[in-house]
């Protein structure tokens, strides 16, 4: 009992060290944001507080739902505005004004959705994450 015993302890340990490795090193290969970001520089006073006096770059993540506009201030991000095709049917179901490290906007036509996560990779916005779905009958 008591080998049973230590096989599930040292099993656990394993698994819990093996989902921080991979979480931790999976965002920096799938190029979730800045490499680095977890260093502090020295020009920085307070990392929790978003600086606005930083310079913007604002742009817009476009595709057959319509668009996301995302404007950046050093490594925070903001949603500024969303613009669903109407036309195409496309509604918007929320989006995230920020500021945070990305933002998210949600758009749906009834029967598909598309979620966009936006980060600012080197003060600029970058599409991290495209999902589609497709939604139920009810």
């Amino acid at each position: 009992m008591l080998l049973v015993g230590l096989w599930a302890a040292t099993t656990a340990v394993a698994v819990m060290a093996g989902v921080f490795a991979v979480s931790t090193v999976g965002a920096t290969i799938r190029d979730r944001g800045p490499v680095g970001d977890e260093v502090l520089r020295g020009d920085v006073v307070d990392a929790s507080v978003p600086s606005p006096t930083g310079p913007r770059v604002r742009d817009e993540v476009a595709g057959e739902w319509g668009a996301f506009v995302v404007e950046c201030r050093d490594t925070w991000a903001y949603g500024v505005g969303v613009r669903p095709d109407r036309p195409g049917g496309w509604r918007v179901v929320s989006w995230e004004k920020g500021p945070d490290d990305d933002v998210d906007a949600v758009f749906s036509d009834g029967r598909n959705s598309v979620d966009l996560e936006v980060f600012c990779n080197r003060g600029r916005p970058t599409l991290a994450e495209v999902e589609r779905n497709t939604l139920g009958d009810d």
